[in-house]
Parts: C-alpha cells; sequence; structure tokens
C-alpha cells in the first residue's frame, strides 16, 4: 500500500493510528490507495500487540422497553463516537450469566456496561478479577464498579406530591413481582413519603414484570380488590400503559375523574393522547452521558475510584392527574 500510495510505510502505519500526525495530502493517499487495495484494519488483531480492544459490551434485556431501548441505542452511539466499539450481549434475570462472562473476557474487553436487570454480582466479581472496568445502570452499587442512578428518593417524593396536590387521599402502588433494584428503590421511597404528605397507603397490586402485560395483570389485581383508592402510582411508564389500558377496558373506572395516575420514565407513549401520562421524567441523554463517562475514566485510568453519579428527576405533568396542559415541576 505504501508502493501504490507513493508513502513511506510509517505514513501508511500513522494514517491508520488514531489520533496520529500524518499530513492532510499524505492522508488522502494513503486512504486512496486502501480503496484500490480493498484493505481494512484487522481492530482484533491490532489489539494483541496493544493489548486493548476498545471492545465494549453492553448486557443488556427487556428490549422491548422503549426506555431501556433508548438507553441502549443513545449508549451505542457515544461510544462509537469515542472511537469504541459496543457489543450488545442479551440476557434475563432467569439466564446463567457464566457464557456472558466468558464471552467478555475472551474478547478482552476494555469495560462493560450492565442495564439490565440480570443479577450483576457474578458479573462485577469477574469484571474485579480481570481487571475490566464495569459500570452498573440503575443497579445496586457493588465494591469496583461504576454506579449511575436516578434519584430514586425524588422519584417517590414527586409522585407522591403530584397525587397529593391532584387531591388524592388513598394511594396505591401499580409494581412487578420481579425483583428489581431500581423498581424496589423508587416503591420504599413512595412509600416513605405518602405518610409524610398524609396519604393512606392502601396496597401494592403487581404483575409479572414491568412491562405492558404486568401492567394490564396489576390492574386486574388492583380491580379484584375493589379497593377505594382515588390514586395509583405506577413504578414506570410501560407498566402504566398496561394498567392505564385494562382500566378502560375492563372497569367503569375513569382516569382522571375517579382514580390519579403518575407513572415514572417519561416514555415517548406517556404523551400520546390516548395516555396523556403524568410521570417522572429519568433523562436518557443525561444517564448515558453520565454511564459513558464513568467507563471511559476508569478505562483511562485502572486506579481512578469509579464514579457514583445520581441523576436528577424532574415532574410532568399531564392529564391522568387532572393536568390540562404539559410542564415541568421539580
Amino acid at each position: 500500500m505504501a508502493k501504490r500510495a507513493g508513502v513511506s510505510r510509517s505514513a501508511v502505519s500513522r494514517t491508520f493510528t488514531a489520533g496520529a500526525s500524518v499530513a492532510p495530502e499524505t492522508r488522502e493517499r494513503v486512504i486512496a490507495a486502501a480503496h484500490e487495495l480493498g484493505y481494512r484494519v484487522n481492530m482484533l488483531a491490532r489489539s494483541l500487540s496493544q493489548k486493548r480492544t476498545n471492545l465494549v459490551a453492553l448486557v443488556v434485556s427487556d428490549m422491548d422497553h422503549s426506555f431501556r431501548a433508548a438507553v441502549i441505542d443513545q449508549l451505542a452511539r457515544k461510544l462509537v463516537r469515542l472511537n469504541y466499539r459496543p457489543f450488545m450481549l442479551p440476557t434475563d434475570p432467569r439466564q446463567d450469566v457464566s457464557h456472558l462472562i466468558d464471552m467478555m473476557l475472551h474478547y478482552n474487553v476494555s469495560g462493560a456496561i450492565v442495564t439490565s436487570d440480570t443479577p450483576p454480582a457474578e458479573i462485577a466479581e469477574e469484571c474485579a478479577a480481570h481487571g475490566v472496568p464495569l459500570v452498573l445502570v440503575n443497579k445496586q452499587p457493588m465494591d469496583g464498579a461504576a454506579n449511575v442512578t436516578l434519584d430514586s428518593d425524588k422519584v417517590g417524593r414527586l409522585a407522591a406530591t403530584a397525587l397529593k396536590r391532584a387531591g388524592c387521599k388513598r394511594v396505591a402502588l401499580a409494581s412487578q413481582k420481579r425483583p428489581s433494584h431500581s423498581i424496589n428503590q423508587r416503591k420504599q421511597a413512595f412509600m416513605r413519603h405518602c405518610p409524610e404528605l398524609g396519604l393512606d397507603l392502601v396496597g401494592d397490586f403487581q404483575g409479572a414484570a414491568q412491562n405492558y402485560d404486568g401492567g394490564v395483570e396489576a390492574a386486574d389485581a388492583f380491580l379484584n380488590a375493589q379497593t377505594a383508592a382515588d390514586g395509583v402510582f405506577c413504578v414506570n411508564d410501560y407498566l402504566a400503559l398496561g394498567f392505564l389500558d385494562r382500566l378502560r377496558h375492563g372497569s367503569d373506572i375513569r382516569v382522571p375523574g375517579d382514580l390519579r395516575v403518575v407513572g415514572c420514565d417519561d416514555i415517548a407513549e406517556a404523551a400520546w393522547l390516548s395516555y396523556d401520562l403524568t410521570t417522572i421524567r429519568q433523562d436518557s441523554g443525561l444517564l448515558t452521558d453520565a454511564a459513558v463517562d464513568a467507563l471511559v475514566s476508569r478505562i483511562d485510568d485502572p486506579e481512578a475510584t469509579p464514579l457514583n453519579t445520581v441523576i436528577d428527576v424532574k415532574l410532568v405533568e399531564r392529564g391522568s392527574t387532572g393536568s390540562i396542559h404539559v410542564g415541568d415541576a421539580g
């Protein structure tokens, strides 16, 4: 290729080395020669000598959840912009994660980000043992891993305050049976703040998972209990959609006429006219920026203390609590 471009071999090497100095004219000649010869840098081969692949594992699940999908999309795009190479490892809470760990370590990843509800203890231990930087997103903090999470206490306070302001006195939770650290934190915060505001918490009605079907199941449990609740906090928007649809198609309960409903995440569907859901906004952009920044800081300085970042949240008021306009309230 150096012969075809009429330059030195070192000039070719610098052209394909990120950050290396090379004259623009030389770079153009080398790139043109590469196209003519069909040359591509073998990044895996290069990683053997540099001992750095720039591969980043994204351990994910529940990709039907639009907030989770948005986070993964934004994580991947930001990593690519920073010249890292993300690859996705799908999983679920019931799955043995040993093969995922094996895959990550065999590919000599530069780091990993876990966004799924998969218990990450084993992943964290193996990453620490092999010096692989790890970031947990909305997961229980673990030694050696950076952590990025939303302000769960503020979520609970804003949800309870929104229902109180909407005139509610007896409120309930709609949640999931499947274990989830972030969901549990939201629930506990809501339960703490209800008595402070004079709200009577009358029950926690659960579906199997934090998705649409789980919301339908939670609504069935709510209807079967025949509770006199006048407000409900759904632990996330995806579940809230199923909850609202089940009330609409299986009962005479009107929202917001008979019942006020608050969700969490502010997914795109929450603003749809058919739902018009008051919710707590979790900013996916801030979340992904913090996660990538935490990972890159550990890759650049493996001895650095892992970052623990708490992402602020905001209330978005819509029609499900009787609001007649969309707005933010901190």
